[in-house]
């Protein structure tokens, strides 16, 4: 079982991070939290935030830094959108396990570094109804476990 505490954020591909910047700070109102490039998955990363406390919705805009990086990918077959849905979790590996040992299928079986030094992990969109599916462990929250 997974157990989400939350949405995390909505992943959504773009070529560039600039290019959409006007489109999410100035026509949505969204506050640039800061830009963060993740050499491990071969992305530049943009979290913007929208709304305020309970009701904040985080976006985080993944640009790919090179043309093997799976976004880049994703933007040539698919082209830029919605690319996934991350969900903020405790004990990132022992829900991975969990999800393991039944039998949901997993891109990834240990968790990785992602951006904000989270711990990351991704189901296959196959195991969720065709959407990519990121489990996201806040460092604040690894650290404490």
């Amino acid at each position: 079982m997974i157990n989400a505490r939350a949405i995390n954020h909505l992943g959504i591909a773009v070529r560039s991070l600039a290019d959409q910047h006007a489109f999410y700070a100035d026509v949505l109102g969204a506050r640039l939290e800061g830009i963060e490039e993740v050499p491990e998955q071969q992305v530049k990363v943009a979290f913007y935030t929208l709304g305020e406390g309970d009701h904040a919705v985080r976006l985080e805009l993944l640009e790919p830094t090179a043309p093997t990086s799976p976004i880049a990918g994703f933007i040539e077959k698919r082209g830029e959108g919605l690319h996934h849905v991350a969900y903020t979790v405790a004990d990132l590996p022992a829900r991975l396990a969990e999800l393991k040992a039944a039998g949901v299928r997993l891109i990834d079986e240990q968790p990785r570094n992602g951006a904000h030094h989270t711990r990351i992990a991704f189901l296959h969109p196959k195991a969720s109804m065709g959407v990519l599916t990121e489990l996201c462990e806040p460092a604040h929250q690894a650290a404490s476990v």
